[in-house]
C-alpha cells in the first residue's frame, strides 16, 4: 500500500511539475501591453497585433486603459510594456526605475471638437484662448474625458497654459462634464450633449461618422500628441518579459511597421491618423 501510495505521489509531482512547466512556457508565450485608449478605439492594435503575434511567436494580451491607469499597471508589474501618450508622466515612470527606456514612435494632434455652429465662436483662436472662453462664458458644455487619461493631462496642461487652477475650473458650473471614460464613448457623450471636448485626431476620425462634431480648434503647438512605448524594468519586477517587450519596442519602430503606421487609415478616411517618427521626438 505504501509502494503503491509513494508511487502516486511521485506521479503527482510529476504532472505538477509538468504543469508548473507548462505554464512557464505558456507565460513564455505571451506578451502583456497596457494601452492608452485612443490607441486601441482607433483600431491600430488590432491591425499590427497579428503581424508581431506572426513574427515573434507570442500571444499579445492588450489591456486599454486611460495613461494613468495603463502607468500603474506597469508599476504594480501586471504588464510588461506600455504605449502611451504622456510626456511628463513616462519620463517620470522611466526616471523612478519602472520602465527602461521611454522611445517615441508615432504622433499625431490633438483637437478641440463641437457642434459645427460653433455657437461657443471659438473657431480659428489658440486652444489657451478657446478655453479661455469657454470658462469665461459657459454658455456651451464642454466634456472632459476625466479620467486621468494622456488626453486628460493635456487638457490639464492647456488650462494651465490659459492661467487657470484646474481644480478651479472643474467646479465652475455644470457646463463642465467630466464623462470619467475613454475618448470614444466621450466623444459621443459630447455630440449627444452638442458639447465641445478635447480629442486625439485619430479617434475622433474613427468615430466622425457616429457622432455630429467637426474639429473647432486644430492649430497649436501644444496640440502635440506623441505616442511612445516603454519597456517596464525587470529589475523592478523580475516577472516582466523584458526580451519580448525589446522585441516589442524594436517592431513599433522598425522601417517595415513605421511604414504600416503610417498609412493606416488612409485609405479609409483620406489621411494619417498617426504619423511615424521611429524614436524622434516630434518638435510642435
Amino acid at each position: 500500500m505504501l509502494e503503491k501510495l509513494t508511487a502516486s505521489v511521485l506521479a503527482s509531482i510529476l504532472v505538477l511539475s509538468w504543469l508548473a512547466g507548462t505554464v512557464s512556457c505558456s507565460s513564455e508565450a505571451r506578451l502583456q501591453v497596457a494601452t492608452t485608449t485612443s490607441l486601441y478605439d482607433t483600431g491600430i492594435w488590432d491591425y499590427l497585433e497579428p503581424y508581431f503575434e506572426q513574427e515573434y511567436g507570442v500571444e499579445l494580451d492588450i489591456l486599454y486603459a486611460g495613461t494613468g491607469i495603463a502607468l500603474e499597471y506597469g508599476k504594480r508589474g501586471g504588464v510588461d510594456v506600455v504605449t502611451i501618450h504622456d510626456k511628463a508622466r513616462e519620463e517620470a515612470f522611466v526616471s523612478e526605475g519602472y520602465g527602461v527606456e521611454r522611445v517615441p514612435f508615432a504622433y499625431n494632434y490633438f483637437l478641440i471638437v463641437g457642434p459645427e455652429s460653433d455657437p461657443a465662436g471659438i473657431k480659428g483662436i489658440s486652444p489657451e484662448d478657446a478655453f479661455k472662453k469657454l470658462l469665461e462664458t459657459q454658455s456651451v458644455s464642454f466634456v472632459s474625458r476625466g479620467d486621468d487619461s494622456g488626453t486628460h493631462g493635456k487638457e490639464k496642461a492647456i488650462w494651465a497654459e490659459a492661467g487657470y487652477d484646474y481644480e478651479i475650473v472643474r467646479q465652475a458650473g455644470d457646463w463642465y462634464i467630466e464623462a470619467g471614460r475613454g475618448m470614444g464613448p466621450t466623444l459621443l457623450m459630447a455630440s449627444e450633449k452638442e458639447a465641445y471636448t478635447l480629442t486625439d485626431i485619430g479617434t475622433y476620425l474613427s468615430y466622425k461618422r457616429q457622432i455630429g462634431l467637426v474639429p473647432i480648434v486644430d492649430k497649436g503647438g501644444i496640440l502635440l500628441n506623441v505616442y511612445s512605448v516603454i519597456a517596464c524594468n525587470p529589475e523592478k519586477n523580475p516577472k516582466v518579459n523584458y526580451e519580448m517587450a525589446s522585441n516589442l519596442v524594436n517592431f513599433l519602430t522598425s522601417p517595415e511597421i513605421q511604414e504600416l503606421i503610417g498609412n493606416y487609415g488612409v485609405e479609409d478616411y483620406g489621411m494619417q491618423l498617426f504619423t511615424p517618427c521611429a524614436g524622434n521626438e516630434p518638435v510642435p
